[in-house]
């Protein structure tokens, strides 16, 4: 499922037949549940509201999914090896791996 930004699994408990999900990729935690689909939509929807309502209370950002911020270690060899290409072509560390990283996951 998703809404707004934010994305999130679901499971089903056959015991108490109840739909129940938690939103994915983030550290804070929002949970939600409905006993039907649309029930299950609605408390998703809601539960992100109030998350974002609160942070607004408390004068923080909600935390997003994806920030477009990833901390990579490598052998500093390869560091060296990209820091070297990168200089040659003239662009940054940062622009090289997002070109190398946009191409392996394009490939097919």
């Amino acid at each position: 499922m998703k809404y707004l930004d934010y994305e999130a699994v679901v499971e089903y408990d056959e015991n108490a037949r109840v739909f129940h999900g938690e939103v994915l990729h983030i550290r804070d935690v929002i949970t939600f549940q409905g006993a039907t689909v649309d029930e299950l939509e609605q408390s998703f929807h809601e539960s992100v509201d109030d998350y974002m309502a609160f942070c607004a209370e408390r004068g923080e950002s909600p935390e997003k999914p994806y920030s477009g911020k990833l901390i990579l270690r490598i052998p500093p060899d390869l560091h060296r090896k990209v820091s070297a290409r990168a200089k040659a072509e003239k662009v940054s560390v940062n622009h090289l791996i997002s070109e190398a990283l946009e191409a392996y996951t394009t490939k097919r």
